[in-house]
């Protein structure tokens, strides 16, 4: 039986770091800190429950169930919703939100750095078209990706973010303890690193990057489904520590430099703000340098496993090829609305996909003999999406909701349903459909 290496392990651990962690995961991490203050520390652990626990256990949970992929997972629930949520999940994290995100943010904070400010429009169209020929460059030849994201850009990324972080953390800007927290985290630093977690989308890519994994790993010659399973939870647990490690430094990052910058409208500006600071205007190449190596490889992965998915959930339709090009253009339009389109309503849609996928997730690891259970899955799975709409009521952009007259709607769900104000409304009903879905099971269990 074919086991493998541990630079193979290592290897595939890079693969995955470098699909996961791209430029979300560098402004919402630098932007927590300057918000969090002297909180970084409680806001951090909520970060990295949701931005690398999560994560892990949809890598783990995949890997475990030894299924085929999201699709054949979510289907234990039936066929419609496994259909609906995968496809779902897949566009969020790919030519909706996640993919454009890629190349926006690339120009936001890199590339317009470097340009006249004229260039504005222009710039955008001309840095995306040239980002996105890029990426579908590398897409249509999925079987180097191991080599391209886990050997090549990777170590580059790596290269270009320590010679940034380790200037800022040796040459601090401030006294961390001297920073007064901001926002959300004046009140609940925990609970709001928590759902800044959702906004790496982290926890769904756990999910669609599980089967690029074991796809990884079977090509260096493992087939046995158990030591797939083995090998897929420490490739996902070496890249969710190197995770780990530089969310807390990129946080530590952002808090220090409030003793400079006044808290910034998004991360974009203050990694900005810090790349100048310590580099002059060395440190806008460096910032664009790191942010598009960031960026590049997360849409190589997600454009390659968005094509691979739908190429299986629609046999009869496009090719793995015509795939990754329909996404690509469609990546390519919606990046030329603007990084602030994106994630005013990329954060909506967040707070509705996420719950679905914690429970899935932990049902999948932890449910025991009613894992594959329908009953106990359709309820729990129902209570959930019923109260996570109101998530995403509430989430969305003031002026998208005053315009659906949703306010009134969502003020009467806040009164009655609890944590919701908090962003977690559909924990207790998720707790209520578990225990309905038991209770039914067992049930009928007694009367067979």
């Amino acid at each position: 039986m074919k086991k493998l290496k541990f630079r193979e392990i290592l290897a595939v651990s890079s693969m995955l770091f470098g699909m996961f962690f791209g430029a979300g995961n560098l402004i919402f991490p630098v932007s927590m800190g300057q918000l969090a203050g002297r909180s970084v520390w409680a806001a951090s652990a909520g970060l990295l429950i949701t931005g690398v626990g999560l994560p892990l256990l949809g890598v783990a949970a995949l890997g475990l169930s030894r299924e085929r992929g999201l699709l054949e997972l979510s289907s234990r629930v039936g066929r419609g919703y496994g259909l609906f949520f995968t496809c779902a999940l897949y566009l969020t994290i790919g030519p909706f939100f996640a993919i454009p995100r890629c190349a926006t943010v690339s120009f936001t904070v890199g590339i317009e750095l470097l340009l006249p400010e004229s260039w504005g429009t222009l710039g955008l169209a001309l840095f995306s078209l040239a980002f996105f020929a890029a990426v579908l460059a590398f897409s249509l030849r999925p079987g180097e990706i191991l080599t391209w994201i886990g050997k090549v850009l990777n170590p580059l990324f790596l290269c270009f973010l320590a010679v940034l972080m380790f200037r800022a953390l040796t040459a601090p800007l401030g006294d961390i303890s001297e920073i007064t927290p901001a926002g959300a985290y004046a009140q609940g630093a925990f609970s709001a690193g928590i759902l800044e977690g959702y906004n790496t989308m982290d926890a769904l890519a756990g999910l669609a990057f599980g089967i690029i994994v074991v796809e990884a790993i079977r090509r260096l010659g493992v087939q046995e489904p158990g030591e797939v399973a083995k090998n897929t939870v420490f490739a996902g647990l070496f890249s969710s520590l190197l995770m780990g490690v530089i969310y807390v430094l990129v946080v530590l990052m952002g808090a220090q430099s409030r003793g400079a910058f006044a808290a910034s409208s998004n991360g974009g500006v203050a990694l900005a703000q810090i790349a100048r600071h310590y580099f002059g205007g060395a440190g806008a190449l460096i910032l664009a340098g790191t942010v598009t190596l960031a960026c590049l490889k997360t849409a190589v992965g997600l454009i390659t496993s968005c094509a691979e998915t739908f190429g299986r959930i629609f046999p009869g339709g496009p090719s793995y090829r015509a795939w990754a090009v329909i996404f690509c253009a469609a990546s390519f339009l919606l990046a030329n609305l603007g990084l602030d389109a994106i994630i005013a309503y990329s954060g909506p849609v967040l707070m509705f996909l996420y719950p679905l996928a914690i429970v899935l997730i932990l049902l999948t690891l932890f449910g025991g003999d009613c894992r594959g259970d329908k009953t106990v899955l359709r309820w729990a799975l129902g209570f959930t999406a019923a109260a996570a709409v109101f998530d995403f009521l509430r989430a969305l952009p003031e002026d998208a909701r005053s315009l659906a007259h949703l306010d009134g709607l969502v003020a009467l769900a806040e009164r009655y349903i609890p944590f919701l104000q908090a962003g977690f409304g559909w924990v207790i009903p998720a707790l209520a459909g578990l225990a309905l879905g038991l209770v039914l099971r067992r049930s009928k269990a007694a009367r067979m």
